[in-house]
């Protein structure tokens, strides 16, 4: 023990050294900026739907993990409609939010067209990007259905059902939108699913 006293003794300063640069750098490092690019993120697992500020946080990732399109500030999304399912975590990016974007990249002339499919169980199958054909029932047709619009894609599904059906927002033409509205007028929608 004598000798470990005194081996200590004698590197006294040398240990009081070594502590205080080791306090100077936990100091340094808890002031620091956090490190990573701030960008948002789902808060929690999402369905899809109308943004609030409870929906989102902000993540830090590395520069070279940054998606394109990512966004930075909570105003650019507050209230923007995401196009489908979201994990939590996951950074919101353009090609995630209903936009001019998002339909420039369905082709030239396209719009968001809204519907409702008669059947929520058939409508929680598909996800935003999926090809499908819509077909209508009218009442008093007998037991018919008509083909309405065919390979149109599947942009958002957000979260919601009611007793009129589940919503989907689909790219279309003008044409094809004004064929789904007066289709959904008068009759029930269904689906038809193309494979991948």
């Amino acid at each position: 023990m004598r000798v470990v006293s005194r081996l200590l003794a004698r590197r006294r300063r040398l240990i009081a050294a070594i502590l205080a640069g080791l306090a100077v750098t936990c100091v340094v490092m808890s002031v620091r900026p956090p490190q990573g690019v701030a960008v948002l993120a789902a808060a929690r697992d999402l369905g899809g739907g109308r943004l609030s500020a409870s929906d989102v946080m902000v993540v830090r990732l590395p520069p070279d993990a940054v998606p394109d399109g990512a966004f930075r500030t909570a105003s650019a999304v507050m209230g923007r409609v995401v196009s489908g399912p979201m994990r939590r975590g996951e950074p919101l990016t353009d090609a995630r939010l209903l936009s001019q974007g998002l339909l420039a990249a369905q082709g030239p002339g396209m719009v968001a067209t809204p519907v409702r499919i008669a059947d929520p169980a058939a409508a929680r199958l598909l996800s935003p990007g999926d090809l499908i054909d819509v077909f209508a029932a009218f009442e008093g047709e007998g037991p018919q259905a008509f083909a309405v619009t065919q390979e149109v894609r599947v942009m958002a599904h957000p979260s919601g059902e009611d007793d009129e059906g589940a919503l989907l927002v689909l790219a279309t033409t003008p044409a094809q939108a004004a064929q789904l509205a007066q289709a959904q007028a008068h009759g029930r929608l269904s689906v038809a699913i193309h494979p991948r």
